[in-house]
């Protein structure tokens, strides 16, 4: 593994020098970073003309150029802007900041979210869910970004905003939205059709008596949860960790879960004390504790398997606790949105932040601030990754689950649960994992078109702004920070497909 790890890094940096070559070349072409002293009419033109081009070397020829920067970019320093004179590792670091903020939430939803609807796709080939969620993803690869950015600005920000002024939901609208999510549900969950029938119908009516409540109640303009709906919520996130993770028919885990679950409930109470002094890094290691919690009921609990159950436990405090966070996050809500700097309308369609805020805001505010900032952008970024996810998952687990060792668990009479979950879910995600790293890496070079659309000051807009500009300094530490970050996420890649298939042998 050694040597190939050294392999691949030697032709990789290979590769990354002559891809930082022919970029430089591009980008010294690409215009004249003099155009704006060239139309100046300041009486000392010429001096300023003359002291930028002794600045960017612009009087020496580009390939002599490339050396001098390549090897300042050895010693980390990537120059400055010539424009505001910031070192071009400081806006890097800024940007990158920003564009992390989208990419970390955007990718975990779409992967998470792919990897959920490609498996169920897969189990329900040929049937109505299958087709329609082939039908979705080919729509959303057709869909340009841009398109999707203003659609979501148009109804996910002003309609919303629009919609909170009122915030009423019709009795037709709940019929529909009832009747579609019972379709949705009874296609997901195949079986006999009274089986489809009973559990689409259930969805659908209790989705329309949710709905009927939180719009009879004003929900909409002062959320909350409170201890009996975290209690409850944690009861079904119990259950959905235990059958994914262990099998409902693991006592231990699922003891194990519920517990965690109560501990919700019951730490409700003086969690609303102790958030009252949360900030940003009380409240991961408050996530570190309700992890550490479950894992040690995990452990108390024991069984054939204690460490299935302290995971399951882990997982569940995690979940539970992110509803506590949640519920105490909602409580500022309605403050926040009636201060004058959002005036009733707190989906925000443009920028990271509300600069009226800034200075004046504590945790909670400041954190509600920055969500519904990213709102439309993340939502974006899912949306157009999604379908990719969803596609790639389900075509590697309907090829996993026609294999022959498939065949053999079922004969063996495992569970159908053991088989899908421990035998083709493990072995499905083999493909993705190779996938997801390179993905991950080109994301962080920016949404270009996102980020443009919503305001975003990220890498994506950084690139954009300097390509405007001509500036080149910039240009090369954007692209020299993408393409680091490409080549690592293919070494990944390729450790990760070595590690996950023992049939690759990687000192072949």
């Amino acid at each position: 593994m050694t040597r190939f790890i050294f392999k691949r890094l030697g032709i990789a940096l290979g590769v990354l020098a002559a891809a930082t070559y022919l970029f430089f070349l591009l980008a010294a072409n690409a215009g004249d970073p003099l155009d704006d002293l060239r139309a100046s009419q300041q009486k000392n033109r010429d001096e300023l003309i003359a002291a930028r081009t002794a600045e960017l070397n612009l009087d020496v020829a580009v390939p002599v150029r490339y050396f001098y920067w390549a090897s300042d970019a050895i010693r980390g320093d990537l120059g400055t802007d010539y424009r505001t004179g910031q070192e071009v590792t400081d806006m890097i670091a800024t940007a990158s900041g920003q564009t992390l903020k989208l990419i970390g939430f955007s990718s975990v939803a779409a992967i998470v979210l792919g990897v959920m609807i490609g498996v169920i796709s897969a189990l329900r080939q040929y049937t109505g869910f299958d087709y329609g969620v082939t039908v979705v993803n080919f729509l959303l690869y057709s869909l340009p970004s841009f398109w999707v950015a203003v659609l979501l600005k148009q109804w996910g920000a002003i309609g919303f905003n629009d919609f909170l002024a009122d915030p009423v939901i019709p009795p037709l609208a709940l019929l529909i939205i009832g009747a579609g999510l019972a379709v949705v549900v009874g296609a997901a969950v195949g079986g006999k059709w009274k089986t489809r029938l009973l559990a689409g119908g259930a969805s659908g009516v209790f989705a329309m008596i949710v709905l009927g409540v939180m719009s009879a109640t004003g929900w909409f303009t002062d959320p909350s949860l409170g201890p009996i709906v975290i209690l409850a919520l944690g009861a079904g996130f119990a259950v959905a960790v235990t059958f994914l993770s262990a099998g409902l028919g693991n006592r231990r885990a699922l003891y194990t879960t519920l517990v965690m679950a109560l501990v919700g409930g019951v730490a409700w109470f003086p969690m609303q004390t102790a958030f009252g002094y949360t900030d940003g890094l009380v409240a991961f290691l408050q996530l570190l504790a309700f992890i550490a919690a479950g894992y040690v009921v995990g452990l108390l609990f024991r069984g054939p398997d204690k460490k299935v159950s302290a995971r399951a436990g882990a997982i569940t405090g995690a979940l539970v606790y992110g509803l506590l966070w949640l519920d105490y996050l909602m409580s500022w809500w309605l403050p926040y949105n009636e201060t004058a700097a959002i005036n009733g309308r707190p989906i925000a369609t443009v920028g990271s932040s509300t600069p009226q805020l800034s200075g004046n805001t504590n945790y909670w505010v400041g954190t509600l601030d920055t969500y519904t900032h990213m709102i439309l952008p993340i939502m974006a970024i899912i949306l157009i990754s999604l379908a990719g996810y969803t596609r790639y998952m389900r075509g590697s687990m309907l090829e996993v689950m026609n294999l022959d060792y498939i065949r053999t668990a079922r004969a063996k009479g495992l569970p159908e649960r053991t088989v899908v979950m421990r035998h083709g879910f493990r072995n499905a995600l083999i493909p993705l994992a190779t996938i997801i790293p390179v993905d991950l890496a080109s994301l962080i070079g920016g949404a270009v078109i996102t980020e443009t659309v919503f305001g975003w000051n990220g890498m994506g807009k950084l690139f954009v702004n300097a390509l405007h500009e001509a500036n080149t300094n910039v240009l090369m530490g954007y692209f020299l920070v993408t393409g680091v970050l490409l080549v690592i996420g293919n070494m990944i890649a390729d450790i990760l497909y070595a590690v996950l298939d023992p049939r690759i042998r990687v000192d072949a």
